[in-house]
């Protein structure tokens, strides 16, 4: 009986935990639709260019951040101080084998995206994209240092 109340009170609790804030796939895809916007404003993408470049910036992006994901993923924990102190040279040695290699790939995903857009945007837009991605998560990072806890 105590436990059923127990996991009542704990569900509840979770519930209303769940349904405060938006879970972290609304919330990509809230950043997703402004960051839309605000490549497609930065730069001025005509429909046509508009209609071949989302579908390939969105696999490219996708991608992206699978990539990221999974090396803090895989990677994260490792880096811990304690678990970083306790490290031996052979473990330290595949972990930074295991971070060249995701960084090639990250290099090489980008690479690939940038040679795939030169037949769809002319390379001056591709040079904005860079700028307009680089300030929109400047812009992102700023609103979310303004809304964090004031000291």
């Amino acid at each position: 009986m105590k436990t059923k109340k127990i996991f009542l009170i704990l569900f509840i609790l979770l519930s209303i935990h769940a349904f405060a804030q938006p879970n972290f796939f609304e919330k990509r895809e809230q950043i997703k639709a402004l960051k839309v916007g605000f490549i497609t404003t930065e730069l001025a993408l005509t429909p046509e260019e508009a209609s071949r470049f989302w579908p390939l910036y969105n696999v490219f992006d996708d991608k992206q951040f699978g990539l990221r994901h999974q090396e803090k993923k895989s990677i994260k924990d490792k880096l811990e101080d304690d678990t970083l102190d306790k490290m031996s040279e052979k473990e330290a040695t595949i972990l930074l084998a295991q971070i060249e290699s995701n960084e090639a790939e990250l290099y090489l995903s980008r690479k690939k995206f940038i040679a795939s857009l030169k037949g769809i945007i002319p390379s001056l837009k591709i040079i904005k994209l860079k700028r307009a991605e680089e300030n929109f998560n400047r812009k992102l990072l700023q609103q979310y240092r303004d809304k964090g806890p004031k000291k």
